[in-house]
């Protein structure tokens, strides 16, 4: 009777060991043929003059260039060419995710990014509007990518943006 149990107990044991290396193999398969960035994404950031968050200018005189940092970071499945456009405009024209600014564009920078890399970089930015001592105009930066297939920037949906007061200069020009 004691030799039962031993067999009883060795089965036992054997098909627990068999459902572990079972449910392993297909977790570990599952791992191997999974996409291996399931959502790619990019992403844009406003930095101030010295590339840290924070200390943002809060006014600004008009006619002057305004100096900040970008960041951008690329987690698609590819290398990317992306393009950064500022343009000025006032709240009620800041894009969305779905839609660019209807505003012209000023200033472009090109950047390159392999997959799952990221830069930041300084730009300085010029400030000249027809409306001065505004309430408020926002310093915008929008993220576009070259579309390999249509050979054409799109636009990512992400932007960032810096409200500002605008003054008139105190040397009159």
């Amino acid at each position: 009777m004691g030799c039962w149990k031993m067999n009883l107990l060795d089965e036992e044991v054997f098909a627990v060991i068999l459902a572990i290396i079972v449910v392993g193999s297909v977790f570990s398969i599952a791992m191997i043929f999974r996409p291996e960035n399931p959502e790619p994404f990019t992403a844009i950031g406003l930095l101030n003059e010295n590339c840290k968050i924070g200390d943002y200018p809060s006014t600004v005189f008009n006619g002057d260039n305004v100096t900040l940092c970008i960041f951008i970071d690329n987690h698609l499945d590819h290398a990317a060419l992306f393009e950064v456009r500022y343009k000025v405009s006032d709240p009620d024209h800041i894009p969305t995710n779905t839609t660019p600014s209807p505003n012209t564009t000023l200033v472009k920078w090109d950047v390159f990014l392999d997959k799952y890399d990221n830069t930041t970089f300084k730009v300085s930015v010029p400030v000249n509007v027809s409306i001065t001592n505004a309430s408020r105009i926002a310093l915008v930066f929008e993220l576009w990518v070259l579309d390999s297939s249509t050979r054409s920037l799109v636009y990512t949906g992400r932007w960032v943006h810096l409200y500002v007061r605008v003054l008139e200069s105190p040397l009159g020009g």
